[in-house]
């Protein structure tokens, strides 16, 4: 027998609390003994390649305050555009690399870094290359749903313009999900949730 649920009513949905930290990033909060280090931390799983990047940036609210409670998630190909996923099927990714990170962010300053490579081109479902990318997914207060969006690289300028992805953005906003270069090796990418500037987020 089926049985009726239209009288049941959905639940609020809850932001992400204090314990998301705690859970997933315990080191960081100060939490110790857990994990000798916290999942996500390093991507590199051996030695460091001699091209390896930097990736910071800072979470801002609507205000423009910086997000001290933000927890980021990233997930992105190999150098040579290969992921280390079970589904991958062109390829062996590179070993020492697992492509997905974790940064819960200073909790002093709100910034977040990872340590990473700059990826390769991966196909776009129509089997056009799209420009290297970096896959975020951004939790903190006030957030009910976590937040997808994209890095591409400002140096990526010819592999920018023929993204399949990016060609279906606003080009008002394409800048939004561009990481610039700060220094050699490292890149900034600032993440908007509101206002002026406010950074593209996907439908995932």
């Amino acid at each position: 027998m089926t049985q009726k649920l239209d009288y049941l009513k959905e639940s609020p949905s809850q932001t992400a609390g204090p314990y998301v930290h705690i859970g997933c990033v315990p080191n960081a909060v100060g939490v110790t003994g857990v994990y000798a280090q916290d999942l996500g931390s390093a991507l590199f799983t051996g030695p460091e390649p001699s091209d390896a990047i930097t990736v910071k940036g800072t979470v801002y609210d609507g205000l423009g305050s910086a997000l001290t409670d933000a927890m980021i998630e990233i997930w992105q190909a190999d150098a040579n555009g290969l992921y280390a996923s079970a589904q991958e099927t062109r390829g062996q990714a590179d070993p020492g690399f697992t492509g997905w990170g974790r940064s819960a962010g200073d909790l002093a300053t709100g910034e977040f870094s990872f340590r990473t490579c700059k990826p390769g081109r991966v196909p776009y479902v129509d089997g056009r290359d799209q420009a290297p990318h970096i896959t975020f997914w951004i939790v903190a207060r006030g957030i009910n749903t976590g937040l997808h969006t994209r890095l591409y690289f400002a140096d990526e300028v010819e592999a920018n313009a023929l993204d399949p992805v990016l060609g279906r953005v606003d080009p008002a906003r394409v800048g939004t999900l561009l990481a610039h270069p700060e220094a050699d090796g490292i890149y900034r990418f600032n993440i908007y949730l509101q206002g002026e500037g406010e950074t593209v987020f996907f439908d995932m």
